[in-house]
């Protein structure tokens, strides 16, 4: 089994960097990854993607040497343990609101005794060839990443941040802000980052990084600087329609009025 060093940097406080993939495919999985981001999430709650393409997906990224993981598309124990038995290093659970989720959840990533995984990893053992490495060594290498985006999870942050086997979570903006209310595209954004803001906090006085998504490398700079350590920069259709963007607006800024 491949060793890889998220864990230790998560638990160490070093800053790591990510980017989320929506578009499925196999070849901006490689751009991305040998462009030098340590992991990649391949993104199966928004999208169509089977299992199939993710199995292909996880492969395209693991050649380049960045850590895959899988946002799988909800807190369902079979829905974790295929993303791990095809090849995920880590997975990025959505909607998580209680502490008996975030418990279930780390579960679902252990074997026994630690957990409740069943044994069956197939492509992630190599069919087989390692299959005892990877059950003496899994228990230690799989990323479990909470989204903070429900108030339920929220109001129970520090109870969840505490859960052994919780290496990160990470702010979902857009699904925070609709359970407090808050109009993502209309509101102003100050309660939102107020809220942010309060978790980084808690999250920290816990020992819990928290994430956050950020599109630019100044808003990056910005998190670095208030503490934050876990970035996922995108994710990919961002970064290709803010590029296809700059451009178009840069070409109508220079373009010569219409006679």
């Amino acid at each position: 089994m491949k060793t890889h060093e998220i864990r230790q940097k998560l638990h160490t406080g070093q800053p790591t960097i990510g980017c989320f993939m929506s578009l499925g495919s196999t070849t901006v999985a490689e751009l991305l990854g040998h462009a030098g981001f340590e992991w990649l999430v391949i993104e199966t709650e928004h999208n169509g993607l089977d299992a199939a393409q993710v199995q292909a997906l996880t492969a395209a990224v693991e050649v380049t040497g960045a850590v895959p993981f899988v946002r799988v598309p909800s807190v369902d124990r079979v829905a974790i343990q295929r993303a791990l038995d095809i090849g995920a290093r880590g997975i990025v659970v959505p909607l998580v609101r209680t502490v008996a989720e975030a418990e279930a959840i780390v579960s679902a990533t252990r074997f026994p005794p630690e957990g409740t995984r069943s044994f069956g990893p197939l492509r992630a053992a190599r069919y087989g060839f390692d299959n005892e490495d990877y059950f003496r060594r899994a228990n230690d290498q799989i990323v479990t990443i909470l989204i903070l985006e429900t108030r339920e999870a929220f109001e129970s942050l520090r109870s969840i941040s505490a859960v052994p086997g919780i290496d990160a979570l990470y702010v979902g903006p857009f699904d925070l802000a609709l359970s407090f209310d808050i109009d993502p595209f209309q509101d102003d954004k100050i309660e939102l980052e107020a809220l942010i803001q309060e978790a980084h906090a808690i999250s920290a006085e816990v020992g819990t990084p928290l994430g956050v998504p950020v599109r630019s490398a100044a808003e990056l700079q910005s998190r670095r600087a208030e503490g934050f350590k876990l970035f996922g920069f995108g994710p990919d259709y961002l970064l290709l329609a803010d590029a296809a963007r700059a451009g178009l607006d840069a070409f109508r800024a220079t373009s010569p009025p219409a006679p």
